[in-house]
């Protein structure tokens, strides 16, 4: 399957989950990756603002940010690469590049990803073999990636049911470690559930 078909069906079986099933999974993802020991120990945490029917992070970065991690959201430059900035607040955000919330912070540069201790991106869904993420095609988040790392979790967030096989892999393609899902997580680097 070509990713422009796959990223149609993902989005329209994306629009049919109910605004309150969202909720609910966004509540879930939340709690379960606030339960990671590596999770709750990262001190710079770089994460993005959700939009549309993606699994909602605001709740996730606001708590982030007031159990203690400095907290970085992605600001979307020109050319698709992220610059990053650090969210002090839900009242520190203001509509960027297509509307899309960012941090009204002092830009960092597109290499201060380098620094964070966790990665949480967003992905339409990840091949459960090779931990390939599908994005919306821009290349923005698979950029990021490339820049954290080895040692540093990279988890994607998904809907229930969307950890797939057969994702195609382009060359700038980049993996996951981690997905997070309402139903739990999953070390896609080893193909392991994590208990």
């Amino acid at each position: 399957m070509d990713k422009l078909k796959l990223r149609r069906e993902l989005i329209e079986q994306r629009g049919a989950i109910p605004a309150a099933k969202r909720r609910e999974n966004a509540r879930a993802i939340r709690e379960t990756l606030l339960d990671q020991p590596w999770v709750q120990m990262a001190g710079l945490v770089a994460c993005y603002w959700s939009i549309g029917d993606e699994p909602e992070t605001h709740g996730l970065v606001f708590a982030l940010w007031k159990h203690g991690a400095t907290v970085m959201l992605p600001v979307l430059r020109q050319d698709n690469d992220l610059d990053w900035a650090v969210y002090d607040g839900p009242d520190t955000l203001a509509p960027g590049r297509f509307g899309i919330m960012e941090p009204v912070d002092t830009r960092r540069g597109v290499e201060a990803v380098r620094t964070a201790a966790l990665l949480i991106v967003p992905a339409l869904a990840v091949d459960r073999d090779s931990g390939v993420r599908l994005g919306r095609g821009g290349g923005s988040y698979d950029r990021a990636l490339a820049r954290v790392g080895p040692n540093v979790p990279t988890v994607a967030l998904l809907h229930d049911g969307e950890l797939i096989s057969g994702i195609p892999v382009e060359p700038h393609d980049q993996p996951v470690k981690w997905v997070a899902q309402p139903g739990g997580l999953t070390n896609v680097s080893t193909a392991g559930p994590c208990r």
